[in-house]
């Protein structure tokens, strides 16, 4: 009987504790994605900015799309840096930079364009962590799974991905009733 060398190398438990470590990652980071469609109104009327007036059209797609931007933008450069770097090492730095910036997002100080365009820069932060969580995730599990495995753990992890952006909607209507919108985005926070 061999060995696989992933298991040899950092012990049989590791493959399952890189799978729920990954898992709960691209989880939180795809509710990220979604939970701010739904609670859009809430937090316009938090920030006392009309997102239909006509000089913020291109301010409310920034605040939608600037996780996502960021995250396309960085993910093939993060996931080459990780290679050199190192991929878990990494991973947890994208941990901390997603969790800053979505303590970043709650507090927004400001309010009218100027505290649209400071979420809008928080929600960068937070796509930054996200294409950090995004870009190794897929290659720790390829590293810690053997081959005969890795379908399942991938599969789990991209199940994961998936619901969390059904799950964001959810929660996003749920916490955009109470009217307070800074919950939207310290949800993440105890699970980081």
């Amino acid at each position: 009987m061999t060995v696989d060398s992933s298991e040899s190398r950092y012990g049989s438990r590791y493959k399952w504790i890189a799978l729920s470590n990954t898992t709960l990652g691209v989880l939180m980071a795809a509710l990220n994605s979604s939970i701010l469609i739904i609670s859009l109104p809430v937090i316009f009327d938090g920030l006392h900015v009309n997102p239909l007036a006509g000089n913020q059209t291109s301010l409310l797609l920034w605040v939608l799309l600037g996780f996502n931007v960021a995250t396309t933008v960085f993910l093939v450069t993060f996931g080459r840096l990780s290679d050199i770097v190192g991929r878990v090492k990494l991973y947890n730095v994208g941990f901390l930079v997603f969790t800053l910036g979505s303590i970043l997002c709650s507090i927004t100080w400001s309010s009218g364009t100027s505290g649209e365009v400071e979420l809008i820069a928080f929600r960068i932060v937070q796509g930054i962590g996200g294409a950090f969580l995004f870009a190794n995730s897929a290659a720790i599990l390829t590293d810690a799974f053997p081959a005969n495995q890795r379908g399942l753990a991938l599969g789990l992890n991209q199940i994961a991905a998936v619901g969390g952006s059904v799950i964001g909607l959810v929660i996003g209507g749920l916490l955009a009733a109470t009217g307070d919108w800074r919950w939207i985005f310290l949800v993440n926070v105890p699970i980081a």
